[in-house]
């Protein structure tokens, strides 16, 4: 049996082995990469990277990193994490931490860990370490104080590096030295004495230079004013007086809103009411501001004369007596009434005085004028009511009912028509679907599609475009809160039949259930005031990777650039082809695919997005040809951009870019072609070159994808297939660094117009040197051979032989 024969046995056999194995879960976690020790300064951007390797089973999700400070697990913390299969059961992981501008807080250990059911794995720990001038906690502050009052003042600064030492000034003198006990931080100054505003600061001092702190100023003002008393009292004026001792500052004070100079601490407040009470008070006033105020002192004037006599006397004569009536004086009595002096004439005598006590005037006589006022002013008040009651009853009614059937005249015969009133107890969403005239029919289809508004939280926005923004959001839900991406549109839907259209196909898509096709979680209609439909709001579930453009672009052109394997990218190209594979069978049509429009989720699985509901709005004018500028052009097929028509062949065609996109790792299509020019560019004949490193077996299925007759195309069922067979063909990923790249190719030879070298040209005597071994050869392109070269080659097949025989001896002729 040949050796060859052999060697198929022994594969076939561990293939089987490990088809019936048990089952794999993830082992083998190793932190490769632990976070570093960084020195930096406040403000400053930090960055810390840790990197895990493991195994595990390919649909098994990969673990996330946690990043721990100080042993305790970072919340809110800004970490990316990027996940490279290096075999068919192994990966790696990179989590990299970022803090845009390093606080004080952000300053000790970082350490990555992973946490599984059975296995946990912690890195080695890194730290975060600040340096520079010192910064203040506490400062000098304002404050106002009473002459001779002792008051203390902090100042306390921090390094690192430590230790800091403080000197005091006073308006800029210092107040002490370094070396002083009073000089480390925290620092207390103690300040007794003090009868003058004066200003304070502090001088931080630590090896890497001097901070300074703000400046407090103490403001001295007068004192309280004590020992406030009634001196004189008239009955329109008083005389309050203050003890000159209580002012110790200041030569000019001010009493009340009146100017006073001290001393004499007095002053005369007049035009005031006879038989009064008054509440008097004082502060001091000087040039450095206004003392608290006294306690306030009550005084009363003395008592004066009522300011009217008696009104409406009479008198009556009964027999030998006179009786005399009169009402109360008007006006303020300026006292308290006593009682009333009478004086009378006789012949015999000129004046006689009577003096009356506890005299009061007759009762007012009964006025029935307010009366009436009081009586109707009731009456109106309980028809008002009654009223108001009849109506909110009617009210309710009608709100419970409709309203009242109405006899009508039809035809000559008597009818009776309903109309429902809006009703306040309904939801929300019911009573807008109903508003909009939708079907029963089609409400019923919505129930698990649409969602009300209030259950929707936005947040910032994740990207913008010409018609319309993504935005983060959370979505309530009966047990827990989701984190979903939100997509609101900015054309507006104008008639009811759009909006019909629209709310059908979400409940289409509503079902949709795919593993490579973006599920569609509800869609919500956001009034706006100054349109007459609803602005729909399409909630989608959120991708934590991104984009897959994005995504491409980053690992190549990033900070930190990231090596993807060719099976990640066919991996990639085998998922897309999987989701439109699902998509065509349901008879949707993209229109729309493209690398940017694919997201990644978690577990680095794409999935097709930005289809249906978001090419329905725009109503066709995104593809209208007098908007060329704006039209994705370069992944349309040639029939839609000339006639408009779009199947699910033409989605081929932008399939084809799309595996360019991925094989390129984000590269523009046609660089150098005018969005104006690739109709014509095209009709020529042109297609896009094979790209370097790509595998002629993938190339040929994007070539397939661009022939000029739609029937001629493969279905995505072809293509899934295809995909599926070349990356099981692939060999299991290697190190970049492992894998040697022979250019076949003269070194003049000159690149393709559109990304590739052309074809036509031959090959060119090679030489290599110190080849030892080689375990696999892949031919990526006519001229071009990717070599693995391995410490213990396995035996090496006759194909092998056939393809690396010539190669060996022409290289040992060369070295010869």
């Amino acid at each position: 049996m040949s050796a060859s024969v052999l060697s198929v046995l022994l594969r076939c056999l561990t293939v089987a082995v490990l088809c019936v194995g048990p089952a794999r879960t993830l082992t083998d976690l190793e932190f490769e990469r632990s976070p570093a020790t960084v020195i930096s300064s406040l403000g400053r951007p930090v960055m810390m990277q840790c990197t895990l390797k493991g195994a595990g089973r390919e649909e098994e999700d990969p673990p996330d990193v946690l990043w721990l400070h100080g042993g305790e697990p970072l919340q809110l913390a800004d970490t990316t994490q990027s996940q490279v299969h290096t075999g068919r059961h192994t990966w790696t992981i990179m989590s990299t931490l970022r803090i845009e501008k390093v606080q004080l807080t952000d300053m000790g250990s970082y350490q990555c860990a992973v946490f599984i059911e059975a296995e946990q794995a912690f890195s080695d720990e890194g730290s975060i370490q600040l340096e520079g001038l010192p910064h203040f906690s506490v400062e000098p502050q304002h404050m106002s104080i009473v002459a001779n009052v002792s008051v203390s003042l902090h100042c306390v600064a921090h390094g690192p590096p430590d230790p800091v030492r403080v000197i005091w000034l006073q308006d800029g003198v210092p107040l002490n030295t370094l070396n002083d006990p009073v000089a480390l931080s925290p620092s207390t100054l103690n300040i007794t004495g003090l009868n003058r505003t004066s200003s304070f600061s502090c001088e931080a001092h630590n090896r890497k230079g001097v901070a300074t702190s703000g400046s407090g100023v103490i403001t001295v003002l007068p004192a309280q004013p004590q020992d406030l008393r009634a001196e004189e009292l008239t009955q329109d004026s008083l005389r309050a007086k203050l003890a000159t001792q209580a002012f110790t500052t200041g030569p000019d004070h001010m009493i009340h809103n009146q100017n006073v100079n001290i001393p004499p601490a007095s002053h005369l407040i007049g035009d005031l009411e006879p038989h009064s009470l008054y509440a008097v008070r004082v502060s001091c006033h000087s040039s450095q501001g206004v003392s608290e105020w006294s306690p306030w002192v009550e005084m009363r004037t003395r008592e004066g004369v009522p300011e009217n006599p008696p009104v409406n006397v009479s008198a009556v004569l009964n027999g030998t007596e006179v009786l005399m009536a009169w009402q109360k004086p008007p006006g303020k009595m300026n006292g308290e009434l006593q009682g009333y002096l009478v004086e009378y004439s006789t012949p015999a005598q000129q004046q006689v005085s009577m003096r009356l006590s506890n005299c009061g005037s007759s009762p007012p006589a009964f006025s029935w004028h307010w009366w009436y006022v009081v009586m109707a002013i009731a009456g109106a008040v309980s028809i008002a009511v009654l009223m108001a009651v009849y109506v909110a009853k009617l009210r309710r009614k009608e709100t419970r009912f409709g309203e009242a059937f109405e006899p009508m005249m039809e035809s000559g015969e008597l009818v009776v028509r309903y109309r429902a009133r809006r009703t306040y107890s309904r939801r929300t969403t019911e009573a807008t679907l109903n508003s909009l005239g939708i079907s029963d029919e089609l409400k019923q289809k919505l129930q698990d599609v649409m969602v009300d508004r209030h259950k929707l939280t936005l947040g910032k926005t994740l990207g913008e475009g010409e018609f319309g923004s993504v935005m983060e959001g959370l979505l309530t839900q009966e047990e827990s809160v989701l984190k979903v991406a939100v997509k609101t549109m900015k054309i507006a839907i104008c008639t009811r039949s759009e909006m019909e259209d629209f709310l059908r196909e979400a409940a289409c898509m509503k079902e949709f259930d795919h593993p490579n096709v973006m599920r569609l979680l509800g869609v919500c209609l956001q009034t706006v005031e100054s349109e007459g439909y609803p602005s729909p709001v399409v909630i989608l579930p959120y991708m934590k990777h991104g984009d897959l453009h994005s995504y491409l672009l980053y690992s190549r052109l990033g900070d930190c650039p990231v090596y993807l394997p060719s099976q990640m990218l066919v991996k990639f190209m085998t998922d897309i082809a999987r989701g439109m594979e699902y998509l065509s069978g349901k008879n949707f049509i993209h229109r729309d695919l493209a690398a940017r429009n694919c997201m990644l989720n978690e577990a680095m699985n794409v999935c097709v997005a930005d289809f249906g509901l978001s090419k329905k709005i725009y109503n066709g004018d995104y593809y209208r040809q007098g908007r060329i500028s704006k039209m994705p052009v370069k992944w349309i097929a040639i029939e839609s951009l000339a006639d408009r028509v779009y199947t699910t062949k033409s989605d081929v065609w932008s399939f084809g870019v799309t595996m360019w996109e991925i094989a390129t790792r984000g590269q523009t299509p046609y660089p150098g072609v005018e969005n104006s020019e690739i109709y014509d560019y095209l009709r020529q004949g042109n297609r896009l070159k094979q790209p370097p490193d790509c595998l002629d077996s993938i190339y040929s299925l994007m070539f397939s994808c661009w022939l000029l007759s739609p029937k001629d195309r493969p279905s995505f069922e072809t293509l899934r297939c295809e995909l599926e067979k070349a990356l099981d063909d692939l060999p299991d990923p290697q190190d970049p660094d492992e894998i040697l790249y022979v250019n076949m190719e003269e070194s003049s030879m000159e690149l393709g117009a559109v990304g590739g070298r052309d074809p036509t040209m031959g090959p060119s005597p090679l030489c290599l040197k110190g080849l030892d071994s080689v375990t696999t050869v892949e031919v990526h392109h006519p001229n071009r051979y990717v070599l693995c070269p391995s410490i213990q080659p396995p035996p090496v097949s006759p194909l092998a032989c056939s393809i690396l025989g010539p190669l060996l001896a022409h290289t040992d002729h060369c070295s010869g």
